[in-house]
């Protein structure tokens, strides 16, 4: 007899999320806190009447109006007691929804605007990580992003900063922003640098465009993970190369149909990929701009996909495997998970 899926059993069902900004997952509370330490003008009192200037709707029309959503709460994280606050907050946030291990991401270069240097925003963004880490058990490390819109310079800076923070709470570098505008092949010279430096890569890519970035993210690039790679579907041969070199996708599925990365969730092809052998993982994104929970993205793929438990609990289980942690790590972060999923009578293999 198949196990019935309650909300209430994914909640309780260990998870890592892969895929998570730090600056979307600040929670209105902390923004109306911040804002008034700060001195920052808010156009609204009270979180309910906040969340609108934070948080997309069911109409949203595409990537770029998905990412304005970040103009509203840039400001607020540009001191160090800010950044620390959020991602110890973002590992409180996961500790509410059994997250086991979370890998949280961030922009140095957008934290600067008050005199930070990129190695402090990494200090002040790991730090808030190890307390959270410490309150919750949750294990948390954050990866660097590179922007799109940005010099080579500022990339190589924060590339470097990487460098000095790896095994220092930072395990990763990735390439964000407005996909369409800046094709991957424009950041080769700052990947290869990452590469030099011996730091993994992932990189945003088949969201807001095509295959082609995928194509570049892993062969040119060294993207070992792709962010989103939901538009994957449309090139057949990009797709058997993801598959032969085990990619894993990390797919954020909320937002992923809030982005217009596909049409709507009949289109969305997360149990196509599924079956065809792909790596997926699933991960929220931005919880506070999408208005989701891990919980809530597994319990909306159960429900629109028939996706069973031993079926979640293997997506599970390959987020365990794509995490950027060191290999002894990983191996008691893995007997941890199949510990907690037995405890649910899920056995995996």
């Amino acid at each position: 007899m198949d196990t019935v899926i309650t909300k209430e059993l994914i909640r309780k069902l260990p998870k890592v999320d892969l895929h998570l900004h730090l600056d979307g997952c600040v929670k209105p509370e902390t923004a109306l806190e911040l804002a008034s330490t700060l001195g920052i003008p808010l156009p609204a009192s009270e979180k309910e009447l906040l969340l609108p200037y934070m948080q997309v709707t069911d109409d949203c029309g595409s990537l770029k109006e998905y990412l304005s959503k970040f103009d509203f709460t840039t400001p607020f994280l540009q001191t160090g007691d800010a950044l620390k606050r959020v991602a110890r907050e973002a590992v409180e946030q996961a500790a509410e929804h059994s997250c086991g291990y979370i890998e949280v991401r961030f922009a140095p270069q957008l934290h600067r605007k008050k005199g930070l240097s990129v190695d402090e925003t990494m200090y002040w963004v790991t730090e808030g990580l190890k307390q959270g880490e410490a309150r919750c058990g949750v294990k948390a490390r954050a990866i660097a992003i590179c922007m799109r819109n940005h010099s080579q310079q500022a990339n190589r800076e924060v590339v470097e900063a990487a460098a000095r923070f790896l095994g220092q709470g930072v395990v990763a570098v990735d390439l964000a922003g407005d996909e369409a505008s800046f094709p991957a092949e424009l950041f080769r010279d700052t990947f290869a640098l990452a590469h030099k430096h011996g730091i993994p890569i992932t990189i945003h890519a088949g969201e807001a465009a095509g295959p082609a970035n995928i194509y570049e993210a892993v062969t040119r690039l060294g993207a070992v993970r792709i962010g989103h790679g939901v538009r994957l579907q449309e090139n057949p041969e990009v797709l058997e190369i993801v598959r032969e070199r085990n990619v894993p996708l990390e797919l954020c599925p909320v937002s992923n149909i809030q982005t217009k990365a596909v049409s709507g969730w009949e289109a969305y092809p997360i149990k196509q990929y599924f079956e065809q052998g792909l790596t997926l993982t699933v991960n929220t994104d931005n919880p506070t701009v999408s208005g989701t929970t891990i919980t809530q993205e597994y319990q909306t793929i159960a429900e629109k996909f028939h996706f069973t438990l031993h079926e979640l609990a293997a997506i599970v289980m390959n987020g365990v495997d794509a995490a950027f942690l060191e290999p002894r790590e990983k191996r008691i972060l893995k007997a941890d998970f199949k510990r907690k999923l037995g405890e649910l009578q899920i056995n995996v293999l």
